[in-house]
């Protein structure tokens, strides 16, 4: 297997071109879901709705529309009715 260099890791692949917005303008539930879901990648589990919910103390219904915006943003990925981080461009140090 190659080694990760920066030209061949996941996040810099020629179908994740797309820059991603300034991390910034995510308003603060938008900031904490992506943090709770980035928490749950350190275990390399997917983020459900429900698991979000109870780790942000956000209503899920406030959490799935969160999920959606990023996914929608592409900062997120959804592969069926769970969500893992999308391309990023930051290591995981939890």
């Amino acid at each position: 297997m190659p080694e990760n260099t920066p030209e061949n890791t996941p996040e810099n692949t020629p179908e994740n071109d797309r820059a991603l917005g300034d991390a910034q303008q995510m308003t603060g539930e938008e900031l904490r879901v992506y943090e709770a879901v980035a928490a749950l990648s350190v275990d390399q589990r997917p983020a459900s709705v429900d698991e979000v919910a109870a780790m942000t103390d956000l209503p899920a219904e406030t959490v799935r529309r969160c999920l959606d915006t990023l996914a929608e943003e592409g900062r997120l990925i959804l592969k069926g009715d769970a969500y893992h981080l999308g391309p990023h461009d930051w290591g995981l140090e939890y």
